[in-house]
C-alpha cells in the first residue's frame, strides 16, 4: 500500500493509539508526524515493512521518547513513559494491530465540554481525520488562519486542563454527542464531497462503533442511517471520471444492502418519535431516493430542519426544494437573503436556478464564482461545461 494511502487510511487510529500511550494529543501529533516523515524517505529506499501501521506507532513512540528526553525538565516523565512503554511493547508487533475504541476515546477527548463546540469538532477533524488546516477552515466557511489559531487554543487547553484519553462515563455522554455526532459527519462529508471514499466509509465505521456504545440514542442512528442512504450511491456518483448527478445516476449501481439497512434505521428511530436534525435529514436522504420525488415532503422537511438549526445551508437546500414546486424565482428569493458567499455550492445552486430564469448573465457570473471556488478537478470540469452550454454573451 503507498505511504499516501496509508496516511489516509490509518492516520487517525496510529495517531488515537499514541494519545493513549502518551497522555497527551500534541507529543502524540508531533511524533506520529515525525514518524510518517521518516517513512516518506526510508520505505521508498528499503521497502514497505511487513507491518506498516506496527511500524509506524512503534516509530513513532521512539520519536516521541527521545523527543521527552530533550526537554531536561521532564526527565522524571521520561523515566514513567520509558516504563510504561516498556511494559506495552512486550505485545508482539508482527501481526496488524487492531483498535477496537481507541478513536473514539479520541473523539470524546477532544469534544469535552470545556473546549467550544467549534473547537472541538475542528480539532478532532484535525486529530482523527487528518484533514489539514485549510480542509477542516473549508468545513466551517472560515479563513486558513482563524481556523489554525482555533485548533491550537484547543491543544493547550487539553494540555493543561489534563483532559483524559478516554470514553467518559455514561452519565457524560449526552453532553459531548452532539460534537461527536458534527465530527463524524464533517468526516463523512469531506469524504463524501471531495471523492474521499475511504473517509467516507471510516466515518461510516465510527458511526458504527457510536451506535454499539450507545444503542438507544435516536440521534446516533439516525446519523448512520443518514451516512448509509448516501453512501449507498458511491458507485454511480461518478462516470469516466465525471460527476453524474443524482437524476442521471445508474440505480443499478446503487447498494441496495445499504439502502435497506439506512432505511431500517430510520425506521427504528421514528418508531421512538425521533424528530432531531439527523433524523430530519436522514429522512431527505431517503426521500430523495425514491420516483417520483415528493418534493412537497421535502421542502416540508427542510422547513422543520432550518427551525431547528437556523443553517444557512440548509435554507439553501430549502431553496432547491421551493424551486421545484414553486419555480426558480421562489428559490432565488431565499437565496438572495442568505450570506454564502465562499460557499461553492451556494453559488452553483443560484447559478442553476438563474439559468432556469433565463438570466443568463447572472447564470455564468455564478457559474464561475463557483468555479473559483471548486476544490476538485470533476467539479471544475462540470462547472465549465455548465458555462459553455449557456449563450454566449453579446459581443
Amino acid at each position: 500500500m503507498a505511504l499516501d494511502a496509508v496516511f489516509r487510511e490509518h492516520w487517525g487510529r496510529v495517531l488515537a493509539t499514541l494519545v493513549g500511550n502518551l497522555g497527551d494529543l500534541e507529543l502524540a501529533e508531533d511524533a506520529v508526524q515525525e514518524a510518517f516523515a521518516i517513512a516518506a524517505e526510508r520505505w521508498p529506499r528499503d521497502g514497505e515493512p511487513t507491518n506498516p501501521i506496527g511500524w509506524l506507532v512503534t516509530t513513532a513512540r521512539n520519536r516521541a521518547v527521545d523527543n521527552i528526553r530533550r526537554q531536561r525538565v521532564l526527565v522524571e516523565k521520561t523515566r514513567l513513559l520509558a516504563r510504561d512503554l516498556a511494559d506495552r511493547t512486550e505485545k508482539p508487533m508482527d501481526a496488524a494491530p487492531t483498535f477496537p475504541d481507541e478513536r473514539l476515546e479520541l473523539i470524546f477527548m477532544c469534544c469535552h465540554p470545556a473546549l467550544a463546540l467549534d473547537a472541538q469538532v475542528a480539532l478532532t477533524l484535525r486529530a482523527l481525520g487528518g484533514l489539514t488546516t485549510d480542509e477542516i477552515a473549508r468545513a466551517f466557511l472560515l479563513p486558513g488562519d482563524t481556523m489554525s489559531k482555533r485548533v491550537t487554543r484547543a491543544k493547550h487547553k487539553i494540555r493543561d486542563a489534563r483532559i483524559p484519553f478516554a470514553v467518559p462515563p455514561d452519565h457524560e455522554l449526552p453532553d459531548r454527542l452532539a460534537a461527536v455526532l458534527a465530527v463524524i459527519y464533517l468526516i463523512f462529508n469531506e469524504g463524501w464531497g471531495g471523492g474521499r471514499i475511504d473517509l467516507a466509509a471510516e466515518a461510516i465505521h465510527l458511526g458504527r462503533a457510536l451506535a454499539q456504545l450507545m444503542p438507544d440514542e435516536c440521534e446516533v442512528l439516525a446519523l448512520l442511517a443518514l451516512m448509509l442512504l448516501h453512501h449507498a450511491r458511491r458507485n454511480a456518483r461518478m462516470r469516466d471520471g465525471e460527476i453524474v448527478l443524482l437524476d442521471e445516476q445508474d440505480r443499478d449501481l446503487w447498494d441496495e444492502t445499504q439502502i435497506d439497512e439506512g432505511r431500517q434505521l430510520r425506521q427504528r428511530t421514528l418508531a421512538h418519535g425521533a424528530s432531531g436534525p439527523y433524523a430530519i435529514q436522514a429522512t431527505i436522504a431517503d426521500l430523495h431516493l425514491q420516483q417520483p420525488r415528493d418534493w412537497t415532503q421535502i421542502a416540508g422537511q427542510y422547513d422543520a430542519l432550518v427551525r431547528q438549526t437556523g443553517s444557512p445551508v440548509v435554507e439553501m437546500n430549502r431553496a432547491i426544494a421551493l424551486a421545484e414546486l414553486h419555480g426558480p424565482d421562489a428559490g432565488l428569493a431565499v437565496l438572495d437573503r442568505l450570506d454564502l458567499d465562499h460557499y461553492r455550492y451556494f453559488h452553483s445552486t443560484r447559478a442553476e436556478l438563474l439559468r432556469r430564469a433565463n438570466r443568463d448573465t447572472e447564470a455564468r457570473d455564478a457559474f464561475q464564482r463557483a468555479l473559483d471556488l471548486a476544490q476538485s478537478e470533476p467539479e471544475r470540469r462540470i462547472l465549465e461545461q455548465r458555462i459553455a452550454e449557456l449563450t454566449p454573451p453579446p459581443a
